[in-house]
């Protein structure tokens, strides 16, 4: 079939050579895709990998799958093909998928060398994204979602209402992610909350604050484009370029207070905004890291925390919860629309993908959000 592959290390284009998926499993769902977002962690495949992605000539360790495979896991669709013991999809629903994979799904792929493994400790207690064998479809343990099928399980999929449109449904994923991290941040309705970098993570961010009512947002960011992006999704915008050393104290006074943030959120990953994230907080407040770090170690001064009983966590991926609380905000409009398509700033077809796609968001990072891809299955692009 038609996709956007990686086949080893530097080296993604298309092909029509990918295989084309099966029902291997009575719990299988095949899904046409119609929309497919690509997303930093693919770019950094690229640039620096592999990370998620097998060596060349290695197979993934959870699946045992190796490249070439299709790339892409924040995916939309329509379901095309069911596994007799599916009960949750039919032939023609709309839906997402749940990119992470488990121990829940061993039972899929007998030639892993995990297959007969017990289940984790972590997939034990319900916490799947914190699997000691995860990985993500389209980030190596299969073939994604820049291809004109994939096939996953049942417990990877969740509907999607037809009220909303199928492109919006493919920033479902990178919402979920965000959804995640204020919900383990302990977020309450009215709450401040301070949100440092407006990239599509930091933007995906206040979505979500905003679904959750948050009482006030403000957006820490230097980048002019980036500004005006946070700006059209009606939040509050800092320049701490323009602040100085005074940035902190300032930062602080925006809030009902004048004492800082009850929450913050670093989608920025570097040393300013890992300290901002902790000192622009009021007392008892909760620090929330999203972003990926490299391994090189940041300084720490503990009493930051300790002195005002401060809260510092992280928050990695989503569980499929995740994915139904997007969705049902998107529904209900907690979410809109309007501003869900605000992020979308492009569209292409997969044979484009590489060159108008990956290219376009390497060249252009800051006029950029998200860029959807398409095989066009239902004359998407038309």
């Amino acid at each position: 079939m038609r996709a956007l592959a990686y086949f080893k290390k530097g080296d993604i284009h298309f092909t029509n050579d990918i295989p084309k998926p099966e029902i291997q499993t009575d719990d299988e769902v095949l899904i046409d895709v119609s929309w497919c977002g690509i997303c930093g962690s693919d770019l950094h495949e690229y640039l620096d990998g592999p990370i998620f992605m097998p060596k060349d000539g290695e197979c993934h360790a959870l699946s045992n799958a190796g490249l070439p495979l299709a790339m892409g896991h924040e995916m939309s669709g329509i379901v095309a093909e069911v596994g007799p013991k599916v009960t949750k999809v039919k032939v023609g629903d709309h839906v997402v998928v749940d990119a992470a994979s488990s121990c829940a799904d061993l039972h899929c792929w007998p030639q892993s060398k995990h297959y007969s493994s017990k289940p984790c400790e972590a997939c034990k207690k319900g916490s799947e994204n914190l699997c000691t064998h995860g990985g993500f479809i389209g980030l190596g343990v299969i073939s994604g979602g820049f291809a004109e099928q994939v096939a996953v399980s049942e417990h990877h999929i969740i509907p999607v209402p037809k009220e909303i449109p199928l492109d919006v449904a493919a920033l479902v994923e990178p919402l979920s992610v965000t959804w995640h991290a204020v919900k383990i941040s302990g977020f309450k309705k009215g709450s401040s909350a301070l949100v440092l970098g407006a990239g599509p993570i930091g933007l995906c961010t206040i979505l979500v604050l905003k679904g959750m009512g948050a009482g006030k947002i403000v957006v820490s960011e230097v980048a002019e484009r980036r500004i005006e992006m946070a700006k059209n999704l009606g939040v509050e915008v800092f320049n701490p370029s323009k602040h100085g050393q005074k940035s902190i104290e300032v930062l602080r006074g925006l809030t009902k207070s004048h004492d800082g943030f009850d929450y913050s959120y670093d989608c920025s990953g570097i040393q300013v905004t890992f300290e901002t994230s902790l000192k622009a907080l009021t007392f008892k407040g909760t620090a929330t890291n999203i972003a990926v770090w490299g391994p090189k170690p940041v300084p720490f001064q503990p009493m930051d925390v300790t002195l005002q009983e401060k809260i510092l966590t992280g928050s990695i991926g989503y569980v499929v919860e995740d994915f139904e609380g997007v969705v049902q905000a998107i529904h209900n409009g907690d979410i809109t629309l309007e501003d869900c398509k605000q992020l979308i700033t492009g569209k292409q077809k997969i044979e484009d993908g590489w060159e108008k796609g990956f290219q376009e968001l390497m060249d252009h990072k800051e006029s950029n959000v998200k860029i959807l891809l398409t095989p066009n299955n239902h004359g998407e692009m038309t």
